[in-house]
């Protein structure tokens, strides 16, 4: 392609100046997440051969649909692009095999050929998001990202062009944890099984960044394990995309795509679809008889002791691991509210030992049931946020570490820092104290994307 770019896979985009110049997230092998999630779709020959032979490589975020070990074991040579990420993480293991990284500091322009230059911004969730210019055409790669306090600023850029791209995770919502269960013993139905018009997101979507275009991104994948595959029908499917989509708001343009900017006109590629082949977990190490040893139960304890937060909002957390318990108790003195997460020894210790813990949660063989009162998401803001992003990746444990890591990200932008903050914190509290789906709950939810569309 002499200029352009074509999407593929979960999250990988591919720009061409000539030659491929960049590849985004490539997942092209083997499974996330424990084995749970396999890619959706085959990737053709061709767009495989330009994401090999890119120069640069962009890895957004930790989670393996993004970071594939064994994606990257085929893409050595190839200069890797980071987000500046708090911690570190990533780019510490990616030097330690052998990669030539590069930090992007946010907000600032790199060129990367002649005509293709990117802007990269990290945020506190340990998500990040690139604009892409080609050429005079802006392709905004939000992935798996919110807002999280840079949103003014990436609208304003957006305003800037007359054709622009928008990439970005949508769907009913099987993207995260939503294997919950009642201390009666029976299973939580999640938001994702109201099956809500895909297509009305996306349309919000295009009118609240002003974006031209959208393309279906970050959520193409199958369930690959047996002890997954209650969770298939949850799953996002390419067609639920048009379904209440405004046609006013903009274009909605297929998931997979070619997209010549000379001529301004795109082919869809319609890989072929790969059949759901459900496997034992014992393929990928999990034993669901086998039980925790002592030394386990001793990791276990010290991992979630670590993570000091955790005791302000549970009194506990339980692993049951064999069919016995395990408690962790945080708070001795009260024991109203806690979790038990019920999953196979092999991938929890992984997830112990590697401090990985939100891979365990986004695969959904893991059970997790709840004690106590609970905000509509059960795990967010106290849980989830504390353990997978702040600790686990960006390695900020006790109160101390936490506030220097937040004040970090703090001084890039200070002012749409504390805005974001105060705006996320009325929203915690609203999730929290109303019921979700509930008329009240309804009527803040349509307000608050009413003043985000407004750019206040």
């Amino acid at each position: 392609m002499e200029l352009g770019f074509e999407t593929i896979g979960n999250a990988t985009l591919v720009c061409y100046d000539r030659v491929p110049v960049l590849a985004t997230d490539p997942w092209i092998a083997g499974h996330a997440y424990f084995g749970s999630w396999g890619i959706s779709h085959e990737i053709p020959a061709e767009v495989m051969a330009g994401i090999k032979n890119s120069k640069y490589i962009w890895i957004s975020h930790g989670h393996p649909d993004h970071l594939s070990s064994k994606s990257l074991d085929m893409l050595g040579g190839r200069k890797v692009l980071l987000p500046d990420h708090v911690g570190g993480r990533i780019r510490a293991g990616l030097i330690e095999r052998g990669f030539d990284v590069t930090v992007l500091e946010d907000r600032k322009w790199y060129p990367l050929s002649d005509r293709i230059r990117v802007l990269c911004i990290a945020d506190y969730n340990q998500d990040a998001i690139l604009l892409v210019d080609i050429d005079g055409n802006l392709i905004v790669n939000l992935n798996d990202a919110d807002d999280h306090g840079w949103g003014r600023f990436v609208k304003k850029i957006i305003r800037g062009y007359s054709n622009s791209f928008h990439l970005q995770l949508t769907g009913f919502g099987d993207t995260d944890l939503i294997n919950f269960w009642r201390e009666d013993g029976t299973f939580i139905e999640p938001r994702a099984a109201q099956r809500r018009p895909v297509g009305k997101t996306v349309s919000r979507l295009l009118r609240e960044w002003g974006t031209k275009n959208f393309i279906p991104f970050s959520a193409m994948h199958i369930y690959e394990r047996t002890d997954t595959a209650w969770a298939c029908k949850y799953r996002t499917s390419l067609a639920d995309y048009e379904t209440g989509f405004d046609p006013h708001s903009g274009n909605l343009l297929p998931a997979f795509i070619r997209y010549d900017l000379r001529t301004g006109s795109y082919q869809a590629m319609n890989p072929v679809e790969r059949p759901e082949h459900l496997l034992d977990p014992k393929e990928f190490g999990d034993d669901w008889s086998e039980q925790l040893e002592a030394a386990d139960r001793e990791k276990i304890t010290r991992y979630f002791k670590s993570i000091e937060h955790l005791g302000e909002f549970l009194d506990f957390v339980a692993v049951r691991v064999g069919g016995k318990d395990h408690v962790v108790e945080l708070a001795p003195k009260r024991f109203a509210r806690g979790l038990t997460f019920e999953a196979p020894r092999g991938s929890l210790m992984t997830s112990i030992e590697y401090e990985i813990f939100d891979d365990m949660l986004i695969g959904n063989f893991m059970k997790a049931t709840l004690h106590g009162k609970f905000p509509s998401r059960p795990l967010y803001p106290h849980f989830t946020p504390y353990v997978g992003k702040y600790a686990d990746n960006g390695l900020a444990k006790s109160k101390d570490e936490v506030r220097e890591y937040f004040r970090q990200y703090q001084m890039r932008a200070p002012l749409d820092f504390l805005k974001h903050r105060v705006e996320k914190q009325a929203i915690e509290a609203l999730r929290f104290n109303l019921t979700q789906d509930s008329t009240l709950y309804t009527i803040g939810a349509r307000t608050y994307h009413w003043v985000k569309a407004l750019g206040v």
